[in-house]
Formats: C-alpha cells, structure tokens, sequence
C-alpha cells in the first residue's frame, strides 16, 4: 500500500496531556510549516503482508522556486551515515534543493529521482546541482525489500508537499523508525522567538531513529521497565535527521551553529549518539539575501533555545504519534504507551 500523506487522523501530541518543553511559544500547528514558505510532503509505503514499512520526506523552502540558493549550515554530531550532499552544503553555506529524508538502501534511488523532478521543471539546462538526501536504518522493521522506494513516491513526496499539519509517527521517512526502545517515526514542532526589531519563527522536523533510553518529563523510560521487549538490531545503529528552519535570512556560519544545537538536543531526550549512528542537523533559512543578518548572542541564544525545545518536543511528539508495528518473521516494535504520560 503507498499512502501519499497529506494529514493524518487527529493524533495526540505532549501539550494534549497538559505538558510542555520549555518556555516559548509554538507557532500555530506547532510544526516546521509555521515557518513560512515551508512545505512538507510524505509518501509511505507499508505491506503488512511482506513486511515493508519505508517512505520518504520532503522538504520543500518556496523560496528555491525563485531563488538559487538559500543559506545553510551542516553540523555532523556522528557520521556513521549517507548523507547525499553535506560536504558542499558545509563548505559554501548554501542549500539548493529540497530536503528529502528516506532510508539507508534507497538513498542513492531518492536522490536521482530528485535530480529527475528538478530537470523535469528547470527552465534551463541543468549543468550542475548539489541534491540533499539524508537516511535513516529502517532495516530492521523493514527487511522485505531493501529499497523499496521508487521516483513515483518521490514525485509524490514533492508535488504533494503543502503547508499546514505535518502527519507524525508512522509516516514519510520515518515509517520504520525505532528510537529509545520505542516505535518512532517523523516529529515536527516550532517556536516564536523575539529579536530586536521582529517576531521570528523556528520550527524543526526530526526523522528520529536512534538508540538510548527515553527521557520523558523528568523520568527514564525504558521498554524493559513496562514489561516490553526493546526492539532494534542486537549492536547499536540508529541514526537521526534534525531539519532546523528559520525565518531570518542570518549567515551560514550562525545556521551550521543552530544547526548544531538540534543535535544537541537530542542528548535531551536519551540519545546514545553510538557508534553505528548517522546523526545530523541541518538548518536553513527560508528567506534568499545577498546581506544576511547577524543575530547578536541575545538573540543567537533565543533561538539556541527554540531549537532546542523544539527537537525535544518534535521527538516526544514522533513517539506518542507512532504506531506499534508486527512484521511476519515476528518482530515487533512497541509504540510508547500514553499511560506514561497520564499517570
């Protein structure tokens, strides 16, 4: 079955059981598409039957409809990963195409799809462009077909992308997810941030797939302490993806340092950051400009924050927004039961 995600059934998020992260204010959907001009588009593939569950994100800033580049900043927590493109998006500062976020062995196929959508609507010549594609291990979950994702799910992900709610859990990139002993998937959350002369708005997308214990409101929850077997491969692999977006058109050098705090954050919630771990963040900024703006540390440190807070959120929310997975050959990943969140 392939499901191309526009929105999902009401599902129940942290501030839904009366908590939050932190103390500054989500935008209004509380998700990366309060950021405007970004766009999200999922394709899932799940069959249940032969043991698939797969898909692919996008990321989708407008503004490359008529701009060239936007800034961006990379920031590498762990490199045990295929990130398609990170090398140049670090050296030049510049992101030049959507973010797209599938698993490991479809990688390479997601990335000449994008290359194909990107020629299919240039109005001239594509001579050179540097596509951006990050994965996550979903081997686990889905053994059946290791690169089950084809340039149809891409163009899916991509003509579909819309602003709005972003379908959590389950979804996109993050179907086969498993993170902290629990079911994962795709998490999104945002925040407003005060600067000098302006309201500005951060918001993240977190493909979130790794190992360590759950930190949840102040507590450790762990599979094995409800009663439940810890789904995953034996050694520690897992990697996560952290899309950061602002609406500040600052430098790359500020964005590789937001970038940086959305792998920080991570730590936050029980990330092992091991060693068979891909864990990355990208940040961008939604706005083109040949003058981009300095934030002072006052403001750097707001909007550290709202990444921060908000990548905690996103991953909570990704859990609580999964759904518990039984494969045939008998494994089985346990979504986080809402009790630990009522009690």
């Amino acid at each position: 079955m392939v499901d191309f995600v526009r929105h999902q059934p009401r599902v129940r998020r942290l501030r839904d059981f009366g908590h939050a992260v932190g103390r500054l204010t989500p935008g209004t959907h509380n998700a990366i598409t309060d950021v405007a001009g970004v766009l999200v588009g999922q394709t899932t593939l799940v069959d249940e039957q032969k043991g698939v569950h797969s898909g692919v994100t996008a990321v989708v800033p407008n503004a490359l409809a008529d701009a060239r580049t936007l800034p961006a900043g990379f920031h590498v927590g762990n490199g045990y990963g295929k990130f398609v493109g990170a090398t140049q998006v670090m050296e030049l500062g510049e992101l030049e195409t959507p973010i797209l976020l599938t698993s490991t062995l479809s990688t390479f196929r997601v990335a000449d799809s994008l290359l194909s959508w990107l020629i299919d609507r240039a109005t001239e010549p594509v001579r050179s462009v540097n596509l951006v594609v990050g994965e996550i291990n979903d081997s686990w979950l889905s053994s059946a077909d290791p690169r089950p994702v084809t340039a149809e799910h891409v163009y899916g992900a991509l003509d579909g992308a819309h602003d709005g709610p972003v379908a959590m859990g389950n979804v996109g990139g993050g179907t086969g997810a498993v993170a902290l002993g629990f079911k994962a998937g795709i998490g999104t959350a945002s925040r407003e941030v005060a600067l000098r002369d302006r309201q500005a708005t951060v918001g993240v997308l977190v493909q979130a797939n790794m190992s360590g214990d759950l930190r949840l409101l102040g507590r450790t929850i762990t599979p094995e302490n409800l009663g439940l077997r810890r789904p995953g491969h034996v050694s520690e692999r897992g990697s996560c993806v952290v899309v950061i977006a602002v609406d500040v058109a600052c430098s790359a050098l500020q964005l590789s340092r937001i970038a940086a705090r959305g792998v920080f954050a991570l730590g936050r919630v029980g990330a092992a950051f091991s060693h068979g771990s891909g864990d990355y963040g990208l940040a961008f900024s939604s706005e083109p400009s040949e003058t981009p703006r300095t934030l002072n540390p006052a403001e750097l440190d707001g909007v550290f924050a709202a990444v921060m807070e908000s990548v905690e959120e996103a991953v909570i929310d990704a859990l609580l927004a999964a759904r518990t997975v039984r494969t045939p050959s008998g494994r089985e990943a346990i979504a986080l039961p809402h009790e630990v969140l009522e009690t």
